[in-house]
């Protein structure tokens, strides 16, 4: 055998004992970020567990919660744009869109009249890159006009989308009040 030959067999025998061996070494625990529990570690109480899983459940807002966060900041984006206090109303939109965001973390997924699996951010992205834009990009031109328009397309998406989960009864309306009377719609004087 010639040492050209010897020295390709030599080469792959060790490439292969050092490829079991960096295997062998990548699932021990300790070096594939699982620490082996401490010699005194009790056993995980699952029931103790579960009880503040529901118990944290119980702390955190449901999507009724969320939602009122969302007509509050919608509302009172309609009473900026009315007063052209464009910065206020950039504030308010950003808010309205953080707030459905929020809306479907809380619930993903909901069942329609019928039982059928509706998954609401299939529903927002939609209305996300379509009339909600349309309000964000009146507001960034100052157009009161375009603004108002938008406005009320917005609020026809919002309602599709409470027909479509089986809440016809949720309907919407400009409102005639800002949702919060301590809030100074009038721009400030820069």
């Amino acid at each position: 055998m010639s040492k050209y030959k010897i020295a390709v067999a030599i080469a792959f025998v060790l490439g292969i004992g050092f490829g079991i061996t960096a295997l062998s070494l990548m699932t021990r625990p300790s070096l594939a970020g699982e620490a082996p529990p401490p010699p005194d570690a009790k056993p995980v109480d699952v029931v103790a567990l579960k009880a503040d899983v529901d118990r944290l459940k119980g702390m955190i807002n449901d999507q009724s919660h969320v939602m009122a966060d969302v007509s509050y900041h919608y509302s009172n984006l309609w009473f900026a744009g009315q007063k052209e206090n464009w910065a206020l109303a950039q504030f308010y939109i950003d808010e309205v869109r953080a707030h459905l965001h929020w809306a479907v973390r809380v619930i993903p997924v909901r069942k329609d009249p019928k039982g059928v699996e509706i998954k609401l951010a299939d529903i927002l992205s939609p209305i996300e890159a379509g009339n909600l834009e349309d309000v964000r990009k009146s507001i960034a031109a100052k157009d009161k006009a375009k603004f108002e328009t938008s406005y009320r397309a917005m609020m026809d998406s919002c309602y599709a989308c409470h027909v479509i989960v089986g809440k016809p009864y949720l309907r919407l309306q400009v409102p005639e009040h800002p949702e919060s009377p301590i809030v100074n719609m009038t721009p400030a004087k820069e």
